[in-house]
């Protein structure tokens, strides 16, 4: 991953000064919902991620923009204009699901979308109102399409526990695989540990959830990831109704069974101002 070392040195002085002049904050004193695990985390990263061949910002739990060779992708706009004010009106809109936290059609409502084409399932195709018709490109489950010199590849994404069969039905949703120059990036979507994902080949980043009892568990997903060996992994998509998941403790299964692949916590929780 390549990093803007100017920003980044002048982000770690700040830090620097800011630790001498303020203590560390008592348990007591976290952020609600958040792990102490997670508060420690030492590679949590609040800039923008350049990969080889793209640059990706997280922006809330599964929503992100995605910048390559001129073109925008938003992968499950949410969170209104707002969130995207600093970014160019995106030429795709990936949407994995039909729950809130991916498909938002006030946020969709929201946007310049008088050029963009929207990759979707026929699930959240039903959903959309009629004026989104002619800017609809179906995938179901395995298919792939061409679209602005990039590949994409729909994955299935569904539940596997029996208490949980009842949030996403096999064939509903898409994950998805984009093909980036040479570099292949996979956004799980709303999913368990399923065959389809144990199954995938020569992944250079792998987005990957983990939170119940919608999706999956901390450990789920990690045994997941060391079956497929993304090269790098990112948590996402990891708040739950018990607040957010153990990433930390993702990332010690995950490099204690196989330290090559490396675990890259974003930050997709960012402090509400």
């Amino acid at each position: 991953m390549k990093i803007n070392y100017k920003y980044f040195l002048v982000f770690l002085a700040a830090a620097t000064v800011a630790c001498k002049e303020n203590p560390k904050k008592s348990s007591a004193e976290a952020p609600e919902n958040v792990s102490q695990s997670e508060m420690a985390s030492e590679n949590i990263s609040k800039s923008d991620h350049k990969m080889a061949s793209f640059e990706l910002t997280p922006i809330s739990h599964a929503t992100a923009v995605l910048q390559f060779e001129g073109k925008t992708i938003y992968l499950d706009p949410t969170g209104g204009n707002k969130a995207f004010e600093k970014f160019p009106s995106p030429d795709l809109v990936l949407i994995t699901d039909i729950h809130g936290d991916h498909m938002d059609i006030e946020t969709l409502n929201s946007l310049d979308l008088s050029k963009t084409k929207l990759v979707v399932p026929q699930a959240v195709a039903e959903k959309l109102p009629a004026d989104y018709t002619d800017k609809l490109i179906l995938l179901a489950n395995g298919e792939v399409k061409n679209l602005m010199n990039i590949k994409i590849e729909a994955i299935p994404m569904y539940n596997l526990r029996e208490e949980a069969l009842k949030f996403h039905e096999k064939g509903r949703g898409n994950g998805y695989v984009l093909t980036l120059d040479d570099e292949r990036v996979y956004f799980s979507g709303d999913t368990e540990d399923i065959p389809e994902m144990r199954n995938l080949d020569n992944i250079d980043h792998a987005f990957v959830c983990m939170n119940l009892p919608y999706t999956m568990t901390v450990k789920s997903a990690a045994d997941a990831v060391l079956d497929f060996k993304p090269k790098k992994v990112y948590p996402y998509h990891y708040r739950g109704t018990d607040g957010l998941s153990d990433v930390a403790e993702f990332k010690s299964i995950v490099n204690s069974n196989n330290p090559a692949i490396e675990v890259i916590q974003l930050d997709w929780y960012p402090k509400i101002k």
